[in-house]
């Protein structure tokens, strides 16, 4: 299974987002990973379907939705709706997790789930074989810039263990301060699924893009 690069928009320059959208298309860049925060579940505010929307008429890359929102299945049409091609929940932001992922499944779309850093990773593995994706969040969700957390590493190489024996063909994404220099650490614990955003729009788009690409090799 190749590993995929997701660029966080959370990083984009808003003023440009058509140009930085090309630069990434051109760049080879497949899928983009879109933070929706709602300023309950977590601090912050993002954006929600009107931008996804917005960003949807300007590129035909593969829409990785990460709800940090609670009880988001109220919200799965109006995703759907923006363009969304995968909706990933927080473990920790919904009251009946199972229905949560049945209606999204039933909505036509990919479903992954996600965990915060305090969250055992214990609490995926009875979802194993009911979502596309497992999130691990090695930063604290809500905040952009984050320093990568360590802890993630054990959870990153538990889920791998359990996908290997339970579901082969599950994405494992890790998101949260990744770079450089840690990129490979996270690839050698399972991840498969790389979110990156101040690495990726930092600077050169291309470039930094391009040098991901090496390292996911």
């Amino acid at each position: 299974m190749d590993n995929i690069l997701s660029p966080s928009l959370l990083s984009i320059d808003f003023n440009n987002i058509e140009k930085n959208a090309h630069i990434l298309d051109e760049a080879g860049v497949k899928w983009y990973h879109l933070d929706v925060m709602d300023g309950a579940f977590v601090p912050n505010i993002s954006f929600g379907p009107p931008v996804i929307k917005a960003i949807r008429k300007v590129t035909d890359a593969f829409f990785d939705v990460h709800l940090m929102i609670n009880e988001p299945k109220r919200y799965i049409d109006a995703f759907k709706d923006a363009g969304a091609d995968l909706l990933t929940v927080h473990y920790e932001a919904c009251e009946d997790l199972g229905e949560t992922i049945e209606l999204i499944k039933a909505a036509g779309l990919k479903c992954g789930l996600a965990i915060n850093p305090e969250t055992d990773a214990d609490v995926v593995k009875p979802y194993i074989n009911m979502v596309d994706m497992i999130l691990v969040m090695s930063v604290h969700p809500g905040f952009g810039g984050q320093k990568f957390m360590p802890v993630s590493i054990e959870k990153l190489k538990s889920v791998r263990l359990w996908a290997d024996e339970l579901n082969p063909k599950l994405l494992i994404e890790v998101d949260g301060g990744i770079n450089f220099d840690n990129v490979n650490t996270v690839l050698e614990a399972g991840a498969n699924v790389i979110v990156a955003g101040s690495a990726c729009f930092n600077g050169d788009i291309k470039e930094n893009v391009s040098r991901f690409f090496d390292l996911l090799k």
